[in-house]
């Protein structure tokens, strides 16, 4: 079983910036892909940005040159910095780790972003 703790959520004005943190723990080995996802009211979830251990990258294109994604593989933990923030921003994210030999993934229990215009 792999538990994921996320914080770093809140309350942001537009064009503030804030900082989400997820860390996974329990059993993790091989491959695997780490990331955020958001879903805002009425919306479906949908892809933020992932990190895979080797640390290539896939961003949506709503958040290039915004957000950058990072992750310490000796600490399991992932990091969002998301700049420029906009209203159409605020969502709940979801952190979510995959792991890829066992086909099997986890997710965290979401932290609210809002972001004041």
């Amino acid at each position: 079983q792999v538990q994921l703790v996320e914080s770093g959520g809140g309350l942001v004005e537009a064009g503030g910036s804030l900082r989400l943190s997820c860390a996974a723990s329990g059993i993790i080995s091989g491959v695997n892909v780490m990331g955020w996802y958001r879903q805002a009211p009425g919306k479906q979830r949908g892809l933020v940005a992932l990190i895979g251990s080797g640390g290539v990258r896939n961003d949506a294109d709503s958040v290039k040159d915004r957000f950058t994604l990072s992750r310490d593989n000796a600490k399991n933990t992932v990091y969002l910095q998301m700049n420029s923030l906009k209203s159409e921003d605020t969502a709940v994210y979801y952190c979510n780790i995959r792991l890829v030999q066992r086909g099997s993934a986890y997710w965290g229990q979401g932290t609210q972003v809002t972001v004041t215009s």
